[in-house]
């Protein structure tokens, strides 16, 4: 089992590329997988374009395949070393891909089928978050069921009177939704009944947007320096605003009491554990004025775009982007020698 280690960044970095150092580091054939039939698919697709740039110029022979229906075909002909999931969404992200690589014996970068579906699903995320005793957001799973008006004033007597209603098993904040009102509240989850959608209920916090990722090198884990989100007045980090050049400042680190910013880091570190994620993860929060911070979810495959927050937590710790999907890729080999 893994075990957390808070180090400075001089440090995580020194651990990196001793790593790459004392390591047997062959030339790899990795298959970056992307796309698919998500919401999220062209996001996807422009972080595997990334992904395979950096590869190579490691000296990795590096090629994308499309998530669809003759994607095990390809990676059987194909005969990779590692598989690169760049997936976001849908059968990609929940584990579903990752069982099928571990039936064909195919190595994987990420978490494993059981991490990568409880993280996945925002509401049993939420039970382990709770269960190991991490500051979660007061909420509820909402079934595609009939809501009556009075379901409606009770939900809202309990965690609002603000509520953000989101899907249960969604990315890049696709969905979400703010509501103060019994009436859109009511017509969302109506919607929701019709088409078979689960949501997921939370209370409203205000406060900033933080992110936290946590890479694996060897034994340990560690944690990247917070990073704030800011978007411009009276708007927040939504689709848009996460793809968009200039559609978000990345402030690292977050302008937070030092005290806050540890705090953040070992939530971090312990939401990962939890889950059971493997090589690498980023944990999103809202930290409030009084520097109260709440865990929202956990990402198993973060983005990897030119405006993504990992590769920046990485760089500002002095890892460069293509010593970090080296590293990733290398990672995953080992796990099946």
């Amino acid at each position: 089992m893994n075990t957390s280690r808070m180090l400075s960044d001089e440090d995580f970095a020194s651990a990196i590329h001793t790593a790459a150092r004392t390591r047997t580091r062959p030339q790899l054939r990795v298959a970056v997988v992307c796309g698919g039939t998500s919401s999220e698919a062209e996001v996807s697709r422009n972080s595997a374009t990334e992904v395979i740039a950096a590869l190579k110029t490691k000296g990795h022979d590096a090629f994308s395949l499309e998530l669809g229906v003759d994607v095990f075909g390809q990676l059987s002909s194909h005969t990779p070393d590692v598989v690169f999931p760049v997936l976001h969404g849908g059968a990609g992200e929940d584990g579903s891909f990752q069982g099928a690589l571990e039936i064909m014996g195919l190595p994987y970068v990420g978490s494993s089928v059981e991490a990568s579906c409880l993280a996945m699903h925002k509401p049993r995320a939420k039970l382990v978050f709770a269960d190991a005793g991490l500051p979660i957001v007061p909420g509820t799973a909402l079934p595609a069921r009939d809501y009556s008006a009075s379901d409606i004033a009770n939900l809202l007597k309990t965690y609002g009177p603000e509520v953000v209603i989101k899907p249960s098993s969604e990315g890049s904040a696709l969905g979400v939704t703010f509501c103060s009102q019994p009436e859109p509240l009511l017509t969302l989850l109506q919607d929701a009944q019709a088409s078979s959608r689960r949501l997921m209920l939370e209370r409203r916090i205000v406060g900033k947007e933080v992110t936290v990722g946590v890479l694996e090198v060897d034994d340990a884990l560690f944690a990247f320096t917070p990073i704030e989100i800011r978007t411009p007045e009276h708007t927040w980090y939504d689709f848009e605003h996460r793809y968009a050049v200039d559609g978000s400042q990345h402030v690292i680190p977050a302008d937070l009491d030092r005290n806050v910013l540890d705090a953040l880091r070992n939530i971090a570190l312990r939401a990962h554990q939890a889950l059971g994620c493997r090589h690498l993860s980023r944990a999103d929060f809202i930290v409030t004025a009084e520097g109260e911070p709440f865990l929202l979810e956990v990402n198993t495959l973060p983005g990897m775009t030119k405006t993504s927050l990992f590769p920046d937590g990485a760089a500002h710790a002095g890892v460069d982007f293509p010593t970090l999907v080296d590293h990733l890729a290398q990672s995953a080999l080992m796990v099946m020698i």
